[in-house]
């Protein structure tokens, strides 16, 4: 597999996905410690294929491809959000669903983020629009505005990436445990030995 020369410079890479059938956005974060950096983001353009197969034909090999030149540890993609209109949902989620499967055929493990958690995540409000997405993520990462794209789905994907980081950053916590024996007693495969 070929990596970028960069990416196991970092700790842990993790990808985000922002599924479409007409635009599909990833964005690719580096995490060192507790720091994360862009690495990537881009789109894949969609529209240029008449068959909705060939687009999901498409999505599988690009996020293929990003898998094996990032070799991220985990990706984070973004959860079909529940509209009126039927069709539209059935072809998110194929695209959401052969993302994914090229994720698993590389063995990277997946987090779905549901619209609202991700813009909560990033703005403190799950009600942000998409612009003030993009604007903390260009705060938050220190991103140059000549590199954000016009297509905010790549910043919605690199949101997600952002996202997954937060939560997966989290202490964790165990209700039934009352003292740090009790933890390690009750998590052995969180310990380092």
């Amino acid at each position: 597999m070929h990596a970028d020369p960069n990416v196991r410079d970092f700790q842990r890479v993790i990808i985000g996905i922002d599924p479409g059938t007409n635009v599909m956005g990833y964005g690719i974060l580096g995490v060192n410690g507790n720091k994360p950096q862009m690495v990537a983001m881009g789109v894949l353009t969609l529209s240029k294929f008449e068959s909705h197969y060939l687009r999901l034909r498409r999505i599988y090999e690009r996020t293929l491809q990003l898998c094996r030149q990032y070799l991220p540890d985990e990706m984070a993609i973004e959860a079909p959000f529940f509209g009126k209109n039927v069709q539209s949902m059935l072809k998110l989620g194929r695209a959401q669903g052969v993302a994914m499967a090229a994720a698993l055929a590389q063995d990277v493990p997946i987090t779905e983020y549901e619209p609202r958690k991700i813009k909560q995540a990033i703005t403190g409000n799950g009600a942000a629009s998409k612009e003030q997405v993009q604007q903390m993520l260009r705060h938050i990462l220190s991103i140059p505005q000549e590199s954000i794209l016009p297509q905010l789905d790549a910043t919605d994907a690199l949101a997600a990436a952002l996202c997954h980081f937060y939560e997966s950053s989290k202490p964790i916590s165990s209700s039934k445990a009352s003292s740090w024996k009790a933890f390690i007693a009750q998590n052995p495969d969180k310990v380092k030995k």
